[in-house]
């Protein structure tokens, strides 16, 4: 798109793409890993230490904040992380606007003696330039106290634009894995997004 939809669009656009399957066959893959067939974007970075940097970047996957990377919007921001839930995410990039749709494929709510994790995965649907999965986690680990982000994808192209400049489409992948590294450390270090 050449300009930013209204909220009436956004709305319709999803409440389109609501009813329809995931975009690939391979839904809850990336809880093990990437099917064959598909690049892999991964990106993890430490938050800091301890249970409360662990409470605090809880909170934030919990209020998408890994989408405010000055370039990315979550359509909408208090829609809750729970499975089947339909969010569209708006992206700016080479003067060109995206919108695409996803799904919550499922949760991670894992708590153990020496190890805490939460997230979720968002897969595609028909209304996104990619095919595939992304898996968002926060992680605790007892050994060394120690708090982790981590984003896992794997997706292909669908979107004609997208398949005519794959290097483009992965080099804006990594750029949102990184920067929403940035905005989860911002988040829980207490710091203003960007």
């Amino acid at each position: 798109m050449l300009r930013e939809p209204s909220d009436a669009e956004i709305q319709g656009f999803l409440d389109d793409q609501r009813p329809l399957p995931f975009s690939y066959p391979e839904v809850g893959a990336s809880r093990e890993g990437a099917p064959p067939g598909y690049p892999v974007n991964q990106h993890r970075g430490r938050l800091g230490e301890g249970l409360e940097a662990h409470a605090l970047a809880v909170q934030a996957v919990r209020h998408w904040k890994m989408y405010e990377t000055g370039w990315t919007m979550l359509c909408w921001p208090d829609a809750s992380i729970s499975e089947g839930t339909v969010i569209g995410v708006l992206g700016r990039h080479l003067g060109l606007r995206s919108l695409n749709a996803c799904r919550i494929a499922y949760t991670i709510e894992e708590e153990g003696p020496s190890l805490k994790r939460y997230g979720f995965a968002l897969g595609t649907l028909p209304g996104h330039v990619e095919r595939g999965e992304e898996r968002f986690t926060v992680e605790w680990h007892a050994t060394d106290d120690s708090v982790f982000y981590e984003l896992f994808a794997f997706s292909r192209p669908s979107h004609p634009l997208a398949r005519a400049a794959p290097p483009l489409a992965r080099m804006i992948q990594r750029r949102f894995a990184r920067d929403s590294l940035l905005s989860m450390k911002a988040a829980v270090s207490g710091e203003e997004s960007r």
